[in-house]
């Protein structure tokens, strides 16, 4: 048998506590040291930080954060930019499902009519740009008002299918409330920053 000590010292899973902590300390050093410098290159080079380093990564340093938090909410934007890169056909056709229903998230937004695939990754490289070079919660209540958006089209679209593919319209309609509840959780998050209190 293993002393509890000698336990504690086996590899494994990194401790909550302090995957935690690693999760605030890299957050707070990534969006404090952009906003110092000032540097377009190293904005840009932090908004690519996906490509550069993998969804994995950055999924491994942010994704348990808490959502009122600054490494939750940073790394809800980089899911959100990833998925407008990945699949802007979907994106864009939930964009025009959801935009006439939500016209004041349109223009929170900042999407042109009708957004082409190359604007929807502008308006995502633009936000996470916000957060660097900005204001962190107008980038941070761009990006809610672009996921209400996605998520009123996901629930439209789903309505459509509803009869021709059940299951098909049950996962759109979870990915909607997924997604209302990532613009809440966003929106929380710019007002926790505008009140000096997202760590």
């Amino acid at each position: 048998m293993l002393d509890p000590l000698e336990a504690e010292n086996l590899p494994g899973e990194l401790d909550p506590a302090l995957r935690d902590e690693v999760a605030h300390t890299t957050a707070r050093a990534v969006v404090h040291t952009a906003r110092a410098t000032e540097d377009p290159e190293v904005v840009a080079r932090l908004v690519r930080l996906v490509e550069r380093e993998g969804l994995d990564v950055v999924a491994e340093l942010w994704s348990d954060a808490a959502p009122a938090t600054l490494p939750g909410a940073l790394w809800r934007l980089y899911a959100l930019r990833e998925w407008v890169r990945r699949d802007p056909r979907t994106i864009g056709l939930r964009y025009r499902l959801g935009v006439d229903v939500a016209p004041v998230h349109e223009v929170v937004a900042g999407v042109p009519r009708p957004p082409t695939p190359e604007d929807l990754r502008v308006l995502a490289d633009t936000v996470l740009s916000g957060v660097y070079a900005g204001d962190l919660a107008v980038a941070l209540e761009r990006a809610a008002a672009f996921g209400r958006i996605l998520a009123t089209g996901a629930a439209y679209d789903a309505d459509a299918r509803e009869t021709a593919d059940p299951e098909s319209a049950t996962r759109m309609t979870r990915g909607a409330a997924d997604l209302t509840r990532t613009a809440e959780e966003l929106e929380h998050a710019a007002a926790l920053w505008r009140a000096g209190s997202l760590d």
